[in-house]
């Protein structure tokens, strides 16, 4: 059985470190700290809270750094008055609730920008966003809480000071954590899920992934010479990828592929901000003219008009959250958003001409589709 971690319990810890190493850090959240899973920092530092506590309370104090209230806007507001303060800290929250502080980001860039021609304004910290119980894994709250909008804005924005970081795992988390809290003068928003996820990475090849323009080969996923180039930004598609690859393997065993991984994406290019991938190092990682199948974290049109910017689009066949949702089960959600490991292994069976492969993974598709429906679960995990 393959083991897991959680990416969110390995932020939580992180956070925890930071808070006993910065006496002036502070994390900021709507109610979601705990149901986020980032409750550790509780064992380092208190809630801000000014009336009297019951038994049952988490550890509060009036001067607590951990600031809690159902106000994304408050807490943005009183955050980015921090940060310009020159002092570092993080805000959570459910992927679906940042939108609503959309503008106020917005307003926020636009003062990062200009003051970067003041020369006596220093640079400040980052604004760092953390994302999770994200559109694909909400489970009981259902398409309410399904919106990876801001990732679209923030990617569209022709400022280029906005980064969104997709760690596959709990090593790549660690790595992204550390880039977002020694940045500067930027927007930072990772994505990430906050269930336990297989673990794919060392420490080294997560570094080497964010410094080299935010894209690797996944060589224990990959052949030389692919006839396929698949590639994913986010946890749960980049798993599905993978999986995709093991039921081509064995159905098709004769087609060849390359699996892509991309941990960071900024205006009209992989990677970060001050780190782009290059056109010559996209031509190396994705080849020159294989098709490219990629899995996106939020919406197809977002990833597929940043490839467009490295390679013709003809090329592409993009796969992401279609804005289809309802309170249902994991691989249920993906089956509706054309995401799941079949789909995707469906176009390389379209492409090879096996009709019969895509009746047997169709077949399956709907066989989830009614068990979910009738027992609240999913076939395969």
């Amino acid at each position: 059985m393959t083991e897991l971690y959680s990416p969110a319990l390995r932020i939580g810890k992180l956070l925890s470190e930071e808070f006993k190493k910065d006496p002036h850090f502070y994390f900021f959240s709507p109610d979601e700290t705990t149901s986020n899973k980032l409750d550790q920092i509780f064992e380092v530092e208190k809630r801000a809270w000014g009336y009297e506590q019951k038994p049952w309370d988490l550890p509060e104090a009036p001067g607590g750094r951990i600031i809690e209230m159902l106000s994304e806007n408050v807490l943005f507001s009183v955050m980015t008055g921090h940060l310009e303060n020159g002092e570092k800290a993080m805000m959570g929250s459910y992927e679906a609730f940042y939108p609503i502080i959309t503008s106020q980001i917005l307003q926020q860039i636009k003062f990062i920008k200009q003051s970067k021609t003041v020369s006596w304004r220093k640079p400040i910290p980052a604004i760092n966003l953390l994302s999770t119980s994200t559109c694909w894994r909400q489970d009981h709250n259902g398409f309410t809480h399904q919106s990876p909008a801001l990732i679209s804005m923030l990617l569209s924005h022709p400022s280029n000071l906005a980064n969104c970081l997709f760690p596959i795992d709990d090593v790549s988390a660690e790595e992204i954590y550390n880039f977002m809290i020694n940045s500067k003068n930027v927007v930072n928003l990772t994505t990430f899920d906050k269930n336990e996820r297989p673990r794919y990475l060392d420490q080294q090849q997560a570094k080497s992934q964010l410094e080299n323009g935010g894209a690797k080969i996944y060589e224990f996923a990959s052949d030389s010479n692919p006839d396929f180039v698949f590639t994913a930004a986010g946890d749960i598609v980049s798993h599905e990828i993978l999986e995709a690859i093991k039921i081509i393997k064995e159905d098709m065993p004769e087609v060849k592929i390359r699996f892509v991984g991309i941990n960071a994406l900024s205006y009209r290019a992989i990677g970060t901000t001050n780190n782009k991938l290059s056109r010559g190092q996209f031509n190396q990682l994705f080849t020159i003219n294989k098709p490219i199948l990629a899995n996106f974290h939020g919406y197809p049109e977002t990833l597929e008009n940043i490839l467009e910017n490295y390679t013709a689009r003809s090329r592409l066949r993009v796969h992401g959250f279609n804005e289809e949702g309802s309170t249902t089960t994991p691989f249920e959600m993906l089956r509706r958003n054309m995401a799941s490991r079949y789909d995707l292994a469906m176009d390389v069976a379209r492409v090879k001409g096996r009709e019969d492969l895509v009746s047997k993974y169709d077949s399956f598709l709907t066989q989830n589709h009614l068990h979910a429906i009738k027992y609240g679960k999913d076939l395969i995990k």
